[in-house]
């Protein structure tokens, strides 16, 4: 499997209440030498997350220890930029498996979903009920139920349904990316190219 499959993810999470993030932002272009998925979670928000002496930014949520989680809650406009796959990639090598906004780059979107990254888009009212919750407890935990499409504020109850493309839902319960789920159904393509007539 390409990934771990995904079904119902509960976990805190890392709020990023900043619009338009971009994926020079997530991870900036001189980290894009490597051609593997690994290693580009120690670069993600390089220039946020650190000063250029390398020393961490105290005032930057990922090196604040009162969050962490497996949840990167965004602001509006989440990914847009460059098509760079890396910043998907180092979304899922820091160790995030989901990512809640209002609004995502179309292309980003995919990214993430090719690599085992949940993109969960919500309303902007809801967003903001998140951001408010987990201002007032940094504790607070989220629920990700992909196979009924629903996220959940664990303390409150309160939720809200997402979209997800069919065959990309499909995928991730599985922990496939597009290869191996045309290794999976190779059986019919042989069967079905067998019975074709030219």
């Amino acid at each position: 499997m390409a990934y771990d499959s995904f079904y119902i993810l509960k976990s805190s999470v890392v709020p990023l209440p900043i619009e338009n993030v971009d994926t020079d932002q997530i991870i900036p272009a001189r980290f894009l030498k490597a051609t593997e998925r690994k290693g580009f979670g120690d670069d993600l928000f390089r220039d946020w997350r650190y000063n250029q002496d390398n020393s961490p930014k105290l005032d930057f949520v990922l090196n604040n220890t009162i969050y962490s989680g497996k949840i990167l809650i965004g602001e509006h406009n989440f990914g847009s930029g460059s098509s760079r796959e890396h910043a998907a990639w180092a979304v899922y090598d820091y160790g995030f498996r989901c990512v809640v906004s209002s609004f995502f780059a179309d292309i980003f979107k995919n990214n993430c979903l090719n690599v085992g990254v949940l993109p969960v888009q919500i309303s902007p009212d809801f967003l903001k009920i998140i951001f408010k919750t987990v201002k007032k407890n940094p504790k607070t935990e989220l629920i990700v139920n992909l196979p009924n499409q629903k996220i959940t504020i664990s303390s409150s109850g309160k939720s809200e349904s997402f979209d997800i493309n069919s065959y990309k839902k499909e995928n991730m319960l599985n922990g496939y990316d597009d290869i191996d789920y045309l290794n999976n159904i190779k059986d019919d393509i042989s069967n079905f190219a067998a019975n074709t007539p030219l």
